[in-house]
This record gives structure tokens, C-alpha cells and sequence, in this order.
């Protein structure tokens, strides 16, 4: 018993800490990407300039000294936050809309995370085996940054008709 416990807390101090789907993200990343969208113009194709803005300075220099899990923690760490965003965009739209464009709203997101998730697995049919593991956490970060962009221009416009109707 002392050895397995021993073990196990071996394992809990050595293995790094992964960031998962359901963690909040950390605080330093969402005000690293805010600042970098700050400093784009609004509504611009610039704004994708900020993919990666949290995976480069976790990666480091050389990128190839990395292994494929600190790669993909490093982009799973920048996926939370663009989650986040993509999902405070969509509820901010949300609220704005008619009961007929929520439903089209929900209709056009669920289509788009399922293509999302068909086109970033793909990789892994097409180059069979683990090294596209990587490649997948690469395209579900950057397909997540784009969508909340996306998102995001559609919430920014309905917070300025809502300033407006309320002047």
C-alpha cells in the first residue's frame, strides 16, 4: 500500500498539468489575447493575427525541442480562451436576437462545431497516427480564435444597437 501510494504521488508531482475543456482559463492568457485584440482594428481580418498570441511565448523558441504533449498543452491553454470568448459573444448575441434568429443562431452553431470537430480530426485520418495530435490541437485552436472573431463582430455590433436604442 505504501509503495502504490508512493507512486501515485510520483506520478501527480511529475506529470505536467494539462489544461482540460472544463477548466476556467488562466487570467494571464485571457489579458495576453484581450491586449492583442485592443491593439487590431475592430472588425479586421488583422484580428487573426492574435491566433497563437498565448501559444508562442508558452512554446518558446524552438518550437521543434517541444514534445507533441507540450505542444498541444500550450495550444489547449490558448483554446480556453478563445472558448471563453467565443461563448460570452454568443450569449451577448443571443440576448439580442428574436426568438427565430436564436433558433438560427443555435442551428448555425451546432452546425459549425461540428464541422469544426470533422475538419481538425481529419488530420488524423489523413496522416494516421499520433504526430497529427498536435495538428489537431493546432486546428481546433485556431477554427475556435476564428469563430469567436466571427462571433465577437456580430456581439460588438448588437452592443452598439443596444447603446443606441437606449439613448
Amino acid at each position: 500500500m505504501k509503495n502504490s501510494t508512493f507512486v501515485a504521488v510520483i506520478i501527480f508531482v511529475l506529470v505536467p498539468v494539462t489544461a482540460r475543456a472544463d477548466d476556467p482559463p488562466n487570467t494571464k492568457d485571457v489579458a495576453l489575447v484581450q491586449a492583442c485584440l485592443k491593439s487590431k482594428k475592430p472588425g479586421s481580418a488583422s484580428l487573426e493575427g492574435c491566433i497563437e498570441s498565448v501559444y508562442r511565448p508558452c512554446i518558446g523558441k524552438n518550437e521543434n525541442a517541444k514534445s507533441p504533449g507540450e505542444i498541444m498543452d500550450c495550444l489547449r491553454r490558448e483554446k480556453l480562451v478563445w472558448d471563453q470568448m467565443l461563448n460570452t459573444a454568443f450569449r451577448t448575441l443571443r440576448e439580442g436576437l428574436d426568438e427565430d434568429q436564436r433558433t438560427k443562431l443555435r442551428d448555425m452553431q451546432r452546425s459549425w462545431v461540428e464541422t469544426r470537430d470533422k475538419t481538425c480530426a481529419f488530420y488524423y485520418d489523413y496522416f494516421e497516427g499520433t504526430m497529427a495530435n498536435p495538428m489537431i490541437a493546432n486546428c481546433d485552436n485556431r477554427e475556435t480564435a476564428r469563430r469567436a472573431i466571427f462571433l465577437m463582430g456580430f456581439a460588438d455590433d448588437m452592443a452598439g444597437r443596444v447603446d443606441r436604442k437606449q439613448r
